[in-house]
């Protein structure tokens, strides 16, 4: 079978990750001061992008690599971007809630205004019955004999 397979001479022997390096140890996470916090979360509040030279400013003047303020600065604005997402669509189901409600109300108030007269259904009498005809309201039942409607 050694013949009929041209990967064979390169397959390893044994378990498939038994032969890799030894994976990295990470780095422990990194605790800053509230000192530290406070100024970069003051700077992000005006600018949520920095320069090079803006960063490598900030990271000397609170005591930091240049990497832990480009790191922070990335982690803020995923979760700057994050919460303006879940403020929109809370904005968003509020618009939403306050439509139905309108559209509710001004159901309702059309169901209690009369329907204004039509003048030429005012001299037809079948089509004047028709206009003042409300399925939807609660008084008028409406029964079916012998597949005729009827209001009750």
């Amino acid at each position: 079978t050694a013949a009929l397979s041209p990967f064979a001479a390169t397959r390893r022997i044994g378990h498939p990750y038994q032969n890799r390096t030894p994976p990295k140890r990470k780095k422990p996470r990194t605790s800053f001061s509230r000192v530290q916090i406070c100024e970069l979360e003051k700077r992000f509040h005006r600018q949520k992008y920095l320069a090079s030279a803006e960063r490598a400013a900030l990271a000397k003047a609170l005591k930091m690599t240049d990497a832990q303020v480009k790191t922070w600065f990335q982690n803020r604005r995923t979760k700057w971007r994050r919460q303006t997402a879940e403020e929109r669509e809370a904005e968003r189901q509020q618009a939403n809630r306050l439509m139905l409600h309108l559209q509710q109300e001004a159901f309702q108030k059309s169901l209690a205004q009369p329907l204004p007269q039509d003048p030429l259904c005012m001299h037809n009498s079948s089509l004047y019955a028709l206009q003042n005809l409300q399925p939807w309201a609660e008084d008028n039942k409406v029964t079916s004999v012998s597949g005729v409607a009827s209001v009750v």
